[in-house]
């Protein structure tokens, strides 16, 4: 089992505090990427950072820390522009051209940082920051679980569809994203709109 993450030491209240957690997040992700996990080091993000490492500890404690701030803000920059998305879409029809409009959404928004995502996927292990993912797949789960119960015809188990929906398809455009498959972006959303509808019986 994984131990707890600590938080970070200072809280950026002020502007300078701020713009130094940014530095220091950038840098991060930078040799997150190059390096991956294991060889990720506080100095290494220091010296990407231009600061020394005592600057650096002053905000952070250790590599930990920094990674999973940089898990929060991608996850949470997913998880609001795919929210937002389903947000203006409950209570409409749910068609098919509605339904692969949200996973191009999701998509596109996983594809903005592809070697960030294949760092946190395939170098990094968990660190107990599985709950930032469970958190995103429950806010899709509810607003496609409210969608689904405001139809006519609702699947006999909406749960249970919608736990493996929305997991399903997760995983599809991760691998999609991180494996590059000779496959046309259109012809993949094409053909993950049809398998989720036949699904949901949309």
């Amino acid at each position: 089992m994984s131990s707890p993450i600590a938080h970070p030491r200072r809280s950026p209240r002020q502007e300078r505090s701020r713009l130094m957690v940014s530095r220091i997040l950038d840098a991060g992700r930078t040799v997150l990427i190059k390096h991956g996990y294991d060889g990720t080091t506080t100095n290494l993000i220091a010296r990407e950072a231009d600061i020394s490492p005592g600057s650096l500890y002053q905000y952070f404690p250790n590599k930990d820390v920094i990674i999973a701030a940089i898990v929060d803000d991608y996850t949470d920059q997913i998880a609001r522009t795919v929210t937002t998305h389903l947000v203006e879409h409950v209570g409409k029809p749910a068609e098919l051209d509605t339904m692969r409009e949200t996973l191009a959404v999701l998509l596109d928004a996983m594809s903005e940082q592809p070697e960030l995502l294949r760092a946190m996927i395939e170098h990094t292990p968990r660190l107990g920051l599985g709950n930032k993912i469970v958190d995103f797949e429950q806010r899709v789960g509810e607003l496609a679980l409210a969608h689904l119960q405001l139809r006519d015809q609702r699947p006999e188990h909406p749960n249970t569809v919608v736990w493996i929906a929305v997991r399903a398809v997760e995983h599809l455009a991760i691998r999609y994203v991180l494996d590059q498959p000779p496959i046309d972006h259109d012809e993949f959303l094409d053909e993950l709109t049809a398998l989720f509808g036949r699904y949901v019986s949309l």
